[in-house]
């Protein structure tokens, strides 16, 4: 089974920055080494790891991702204080006959 992970770090200058990986400790490596030049974190560095969610399906993961990089930066904060809860947001229905995606 592989498993995948949505990642927060946080950056030198304050900001954060999302991601997703299926080798958290390598990709963890690769943006604190500046592996690549163009990464939103190669200029921010140091980096810290604040807050990361396993999960077993990538669809799932990809959607947390987008979710999570349209939050606030308070709510962002709040995630990773564990303040508040996690299990309610994955449990939200994301099928096309929900009412939020229906248009109506």
């Amino acid at each position: 089974m592989f498993f995948y992970y949505v990642y927060i770090l946080k950056c030198f200058d304050n900001s954060y920055y999302t991601g997703i990986t299926n080798n958290l400790e390598k990709r963890y490596n690769e943006h604190k080494l500046g592996k690549h030049r163009n990464s939103y974190t190669f200029k921010r560095r140091p980096i810290e790891l604040v807050f990361n969610q396993e999960f077993n399906d990538v669809l799932q993961v990809i959607y947390f991702e987008k979710k999570i990089k349209k939050w606030t930066r308070a709510y962002k904060e709040a995630l990773i204080n564990e303040d508040c809860d996690l299990h309610q947001i994955l449990a939200e229905c994301r099928n096309a006959t929900h009412y939020k995606y229906n248009g109506t």
